[in-house]
């Protein structure tokens, strides 16, 4: 019988069903698993589309908005790619999100930032994290604003060139890895969990390619 479990056991490994796996977030058709929110109450379809596989934000000259995952997720990896559509601008990506509307219309939540030539920066949004002291910005009062700054300059592609996002979100720790660099490094975030949303922030923007692996099967760091 000691055998037979052994046997068992080592071809559940060998078939990887101890293996985390990415799964596709957004399916390419439509917006299944994701719920939207529009600050001045008008339609979702007025800033998102779906076109070629392709989540296509047409926020110029619209209201603010979010698309956010239904679903709230702990200790994952999140990858996904966006490009400016015209001129570049501003956007993000939402992690641990809760309450929503409750800065400045955005949900709590810590920001990646996606605005162009700051990829990858922090921007607390009723979240926090601890990173190097280095990277802490100050307000026009002089005391530390809610942006902490990305360590590198020049991971950004060109406007109009898909750009590649990896966020790593392991208990109370979060990296960032903007087209392969790694850019910013937080710890002892103040939340560890939540929803997953996407800005539309008045400017036209691209997403593809979203897929997010959980720590289902292994025990985090």
């Amino acid at each position: 019988m000691k055998h037979i479990l052994i046997g068992l056991l080592v071809a559940m490994v060998s078939i990887g069903c101890f293996n985390d796996e990415w799964k596709q977030l957004f399916d390419g058709q439509g917006f299944s698993g994701w719920t939207f929110h529009v600050f001045d109450g008008s339609p979702p379809e007025n800033i998102w589309e779906v076109r070629d596989e392709i989540i296509v934000v047409n926020g110029k000259d619209q209201s603010n908005g979010v698309l956010c995952t239904e679903k709230s997720y702990s200790n994952y990896e999140l990858k996904y790619e966006w490009r400016w559509m015209d001129s570049k601008g501003n956007s993000g990506c939402l992690i641990h999100c809760s309450i929503p509307k409750t800065m400045k219309s955005w949900p709590t939540s810590l920001e990646v930032q996606l605005g162009s030539g700051n990829a990858g920066d922090f921007i607390f949004l009723g979240e926090t994290a601890d990173v190097d002291e280095k990277q802490i910005t100050k307000n026009k009062e002089g005391k530390p604003g809610r942006r902490r700054a990305n360590l590198t300059d020049n991971s950004e592609n060109p406007g109009g060139e898909w750009n590649k996002m990896h966020i790593i979100a392991n208990n109370s720790k979060v990296e960032v890895y903007v087209n392969g660099d790694f850019v910013n490094k937080g710890w002892n975030t103040s939340a560890n969990e939540g929803a997953i949303c996407f800005q539309a922030e008045r400017a036209n923007i691209q997403f593809r390619n979203i897929r997010i692996m959980e720590y289902l099967n292994r025990s985090s760091e």
